[in-house]
């Protein structure tokens, strides 16, 4: 028997199968990491005939199928992101959401893609709390809580929790930039509604007592890619926050799409990953204080002054989004799409090599695709890293990315030594 927690992937046959690309959950430690679902109704591995109100129904029949199979229960989710071609569908995704979280409401993301696989017009995901943890033969804390806040200093929203706290992590809501007095988008630009989000989100975190520096990862979505630079100069200026993560220049890992649309119209929307040093109850005080973050970068893979290639916390390392581009001459990498996916992935690798871990150890990976008709030659490079198909797998189309590269991936990596408490 073995102390340290377990890659745990895990199939069944009442939600569609990856067909060897992917699994369908993987559970690392006190996560279960679902795969994107398409509305595919899995015995006959078509899209579900119908409308939007019929995909967003099959999509949540298809999660709950997988929960189930883990012996888990919807409320077990902590995080529900929604992807949708059509932003004006939201409407009818919500009136089915409700069905299945008629009170309990997990923390959420909606965003609009350009496209999705099999023409879908909608994927949902979903993060679920996982007490039992995963090392092997040894039950964890099986009764460990989720802890859910709401505070007035944000936006509210009866369909989303503002943050669940499951174990050592927070997962925020996506913000908007929304006044929370008014509950209309602010006034102004770009780097008005990038101020406002990141605002919404410090006051989440002051509202349950984590610095904003406990950031680990952050999700940017922009309407328009041509806005990211405006967007950085409003970033930088709350990213370090504080005096020790100044003196270490720290900054989160960071991924930025380009959304088709976003609600309320908004030009920008920021979704956060936090760490809960404090972790969630009945843990015990001796084993939950003083975990520090730690972040990486190193010289074989592109470096960001605006993020870190890696940030680990507790039993997770959070990569940022890693494009084609060769570390050497920081150009994107010659060739047509295979070549590009190869890249990516040869920077995940490096990235993961250098802090000690294997492709084996990824329990999630998100493909962003300029085309998604791309598809067969991505996974034909993708196949050639992850011949078992194990990590969980999120696959969107957007019009378009950093640098006009043809893909984007990140991942979120298994960290079985965790991070050491503060000496």
């Amino acid at each position: 028997m073995t102390n340290f927690n377990a890659v745990s992937a895990k199939n069944t046959e009442n939600a569609p199968n990856g067909n060897g690309l992917y699994s369908q959950t993987v559970a690392f430690s006190h996560y279960n990491n679902l795969s994107a679902q398409l509305p595919i109704e899995p015995t006959t591995g078509k899209l579900v005939a119908g409308g939007i109100k019929e995909q967003a129904e099959q999509c949540f029949k298809n999660i709950e199928a997988i929960v189930n199979s883990i012996n888990h229960v919807m409320s077990d989710i902590v995080r529900i992101t929604v992807f949708v071609k059509d932003i004006q569908d939201v409407d009818a995704v919500d009136e089915v959401y409700k069905t299945f979280f008629p009170t309990y409401v997990p923390s959420r993301t909606t965003v609009a893609v350009a496209a999705l696989p099999m023409d879908a017009m909608v994927q949902i995901e979903a993060l679920v709390a996982h007490g039992e943890g995963t090392i092997p033969n040894a039950p964890q804390a099986g009764d460990l809580i989720k802890l859910t806040n709401n505070t007035l200093n944000a936006p509210t929203s009866p369909l989303s929790t503002q943050t669940v706290s499951f174990s050592h992590y927070n997962n925020l809501s996506a913000q908007l930039p929304i006044d929370p007095k008014t509950g209309r988008l602010v006034t102004g630009g770009v780097k008005e509604q990038t101020a406002q989000s990141l605002k919404n989100i410090k006051a989440i975190l002051e509202s349950i007592d984590v610095p904003f520096d406990d950031i680990v990862k952050v999700n940017v979505f922009l309407k328009d890619l041509s806005d990211t630079e405006a967007v950085n100069e409003v970033y930088s200026t709350f990213f370090p926050d504080s005096a020790i993560a100044r003196a270490v220049a720290y900054v989160p890992a960071r991924t930025i799409v380009e959304a088709s649309a976003l609600p309320m119209g908004a030009l920008v929307q920021i979704e956060a990953v936090v760490s809960h040093g404090d972790g969630t109850p009945p843990q015990a005080i001796e084993d939950r204080h003083g975990i520090v973050i730690w972040a990486n970068n190193t010289e074989n893979a592109p470096k960001s002054s605006l993020s870190t290639q890696t940030v680990a916390f507790s039993h997770y390392n959070h990569l940022s989004a890693q494009l084609p581009l060769d570390p050497k001459t920081g150009e994107l990498v010659a060739g047509g799409v295979k070549e590009q996916t190869e890249q990516c992935l040869n920077n995940i690798k490096a990235i993961v090599e250098s802090i000690d871990h294997v492709l084996d150890d990824i329990v999630k990976v998100n493909l962003f695709i300029k085309n998604i008709e791309d598809m067969d030659a991505v996974d034909e490079a993708y196949k050639t890293f992850f011949p078992g198909g194990v990590p969980a797998r999120r696959t969107v189309g957007v019009s378009a990315l950093p640098n006009d590269a043809l893909i984007q991936i990140d991942a979120v990596v298994g960290n079985a030594e965790g991070t050491p408490p503060k000496a």
